[in-house]
């Protein structure tokens, strides 16, 4: 399944080069030791590493979070960064109050997600981000950020985050957690509840006005963009030690190898 995304190790030739002199006579400076990293781009030894970036997808209440959790949990501080697209939720302050209870939030027209794409963009080139940070109570975002710096992984998640073309581009590993509606149900009941002050109500109003009607026409839809489904999400453990094993060597030897100079 990941065999495009394998790292061949860094091709260095053994042979003495020849470097021509100069008109002055001095031998010009060898190149730096080239090779090709696990995309098949030419990469210098000793410069600075293009992150691997990991999309995950799925329902709500499908498990997302909890794989990426789990993925992130297993590598050591420093060498991995979570981003939850509905941190880009946009902003409803210009709304009053009871206006924003009307915004459709499953719509992916609700999250910037080209602000997401460009901050991937700008990790992937090495560049720390400012991540937006949102209050579900009152649907805006606060005034402070979260600053994320770049990574050897970078995984990003949210249930729209393969329906956008340019989001998609960002992503080197496609995820998608596939489970069973009744169990995403009550997962999403209990989050809304326990974590983002929800009422019973109105999360079931959302349910049946905007949160099944947009999984049908674009969530599920999205399943096609992925490179592995994974059935039950964090409960599949097979499937995360699988997908551990990939990343692992992404995250220690890989990024050592290509970051260590010569």
């Amino acid at each position: 399944m990941f065999g495009s995304f394998r790292r061949d190790d860094l091709a260095q030739d053994q042979a003495a080069a020849t470097h021509p002199e100069d008109r002055h006579g001095v031998a010009a400076a060898p190149d730096p030791p080239r090779g090709r990293d696990f995309r098949g781009a030419e990469v210098i030894q000793g410069a600075v590493v293009t992150p691997l970036v990991i999309g995950i997808a799925g329902g709500t209440g499908s498990g997302k979070t909890t794989v990426a959790a789990k993925l992130a949990a297993a590598i050591p501080a420093g060498r991995c960064v979570v981003i939850d697209h509905d941190a880009y939720y946009r902003d409803q302050s210009p709304l009053a109050p009871h206006e924003r209870d009307q915004v459709n939030y499953d719509h992916p027209s609700a999250l910037e997600s080209d602000l997401l794409a460009r901050h991937l963009a700008d990790l992937r080139a090495g560049r720390g981000v400012d991540v937006p940070i949102y209050d579900y109570a009152t649907h805006t975002r606060r005034v402070q950020v979260r600053r994320v710096e770049p990574a050897p992984l970078v995984i990003v998640e949210g249930i729209l985050v393969f329906v956008e073309a340019p989001l998609r581009e960002q992503m080197d590993i496609k995820l998608f957690v596939d489970t069973d509606a009744d169990i995403r149900l009550m997962r999403r009941i209990r989050r809304d509840l326990e974590q983002r002050g929800r009422t019973f109500q109105s999360v079931r109003d959302q349910y049946y006005a905007t949160v099944r009607p947009m999984h049908l026409e674009f969530v599920e839809p999205s399943k096609r963009h992925a490179d592995l489904v994974i059935p039950e999400g964090g409960d599949n453990r097979v499937a995360i030690e699988l997908i551990l094993g990939r990343l692992a060597r992404v995250a220690f030897d890989d990024w050592n190898d290509q970051k260590r100079p010569e």
